[in-house]
This record gives structure tokens, sequence and C-alpha cells, in this order.
């Protein structure tokens, strides 16, 4: 890992860009601490940290305003990093099938998840491994929001990742549905119910796959990025919980 830029926000927040085997990323950590900091990982849509910014670091501060430290990196295919054709190609597949009006059939979910969620988790763990020995770092690790198939993926493998708020949708494959049996950590699961891109009751057939004890979901009237405000001080009193 090396450390690209660095510099403190008005709120004395400690931010931080690297790069990690080419993969950009951004760290957040407290003005200071009397011990390690649990890390939240703070997942986010492909579509680039650059764009994503202002919801990354809202979410980061407020993190870190709660006593944890925040990381992110960028997605296979997006942002700085080199385009991914097959990537691009399964959007466009999903672009046209949705302004057509036409069901998204299994074969374009596949191809559009299933390659990210193989890419995309073993970068998160890689990103792991170089964040937790760093100081004022410390276990235990939560992951928060972005593809919720990425979560699954990660809850299932990733020992470290204790607890996991997932924002729901409906475009996860089988194979992944039949993997959320296997998750047992506790889990927060937010469901926007008048989400225009989403498939209701795929997002709640999802929810019941969970294999975790301990689950919740939180449903809000609204469209995609109608979430309200107390439902992320929820999620964050969820964190507090499970990692404090």
């Amino acid at each position: 890992m090396r450390f690209t830029s660095e510099r403190r926000l008005d709120d004395g927040v400690l931010e931080r860009e690297f790069i990690l085997d080419g993969i950009p990323g951004i760290l957040w950590t407290p003005a200071s601490a009397s011990a390690p900091a649990p890390l939240i990982l703070l997942g986010h849509p492909p579509l680039g940290l650059r764009a994503m910014y202002p919801r990354l670091v809202a979410r980061a501060r407020d993190s870190v305003a709660r006593g944890f430290a925040a990381a992110t990196i960028e997605l296979p295919g997006s942002g700085d990093r080199p385009r991914w054709p097959a990537a691009d190609r399964a959007r466009s597949d999903l672009r046209r099938a949705m302004e057509a009006g036409r069901p998204v059939g299994d074969e374009i979910v596949d191809a559009l998840v299933l390659p990210l969620v193989g890419k995309a988790v073993p970068e998160w763990r890689a990103a792991l491994d170089a964040l937790l020995p760093l100081p004022g770092i410390g276990g235990p690790v939560g992951y928060s929001g972005g593809l919720i198939s990425v979560g699954i993926r990660l809850a299932v493998v990733e020992p470290r990742v204790s607890a996991a708020v997932l924002f729901a949708g409906s475009l996860v494959p089988r194979a992944l549905v039949e993997e959320a049996r296997q998750v047992t950590v506790p889990l927060h699961v937010l469901l926007q119910w008048d989400d225009e891109g989403n498939d209701r009751q795929a997002s709640l057939n999802l929810f019941d796959a969970f294999g975790s004890r301990e689950k919740s979901l939180h449903a809000h009237l609204g469209g995609h990025t109608g979430v309200p405000q107390f439902a992320g001080d929820a999620a964050a009193q969820f964190f507090t919980r499970h990692l404090m």
C-alpha cells in the first residue's frame, strides 16, 4: 500500500488516498484515539470513486465521528481503473432491457454481477490485509452498503467481517441467493419500498434466504435515493452494537 495524499478535513478527520496493487482507495481515520478503531468498509455502486466521493465522505465522516475508521476502494472497471469491456457490454444489455421494459433475464444478471463479484471480493480482502496492521486501526470489521452481491460473498468468505449493513437490490444471481444461506454474521438490511429499479419481492426473498440468526429488514417508503436520515442513524447504531 502506498499513500498518495493526506489532508485534514474541517472536523479533524484524517483523509488519506492510497494505491494498493494499482487499485485506488481512500482511508478516513479519527484525529486521535485512545485505542485502535474498528474498521467499516464502505461499499458503493460501480460509478467511480470521484463521482461517489460526496456520498462516501459524508458516510465516512459520520462513521469516524462515532469512533470508527472507514475505508473504500475503487471497483474493477470503474473510475480511474482500466475499462472492462465485458462489464461495459453487460451494463449496456441491462440498460437496453430496462429502457424497453423487458424483464431482466438471468443471463444478463449473471454476466453483469458474477465477474464483478469474482474480481472485487479478493480486492476487498487484500485491502483488509493492508489496512488492519496500520497504526490506529483494529478489528472487528463491518461492511456497509454498495452492491449487495459483493456484500453476500464477502460475508461468506471473509471471517474478519463481523457484521454488515446491506442495501437491498434485486439484480442478484441465483448462485448468490444460494450463497446467502451461508451468511451467519448479524445483518441490517435497508429496503426502499418504492425503488423504481428494484423488484421488491425478489429483495424480500433474498432477505428470507440469509442464514444469519440475527437479521433485520428496515423498509422505508420512497424511491432509490429517498433513504431517510434516520435510517443511516439506525445503521450506525447497529455497527456500534456489534463492532465496539
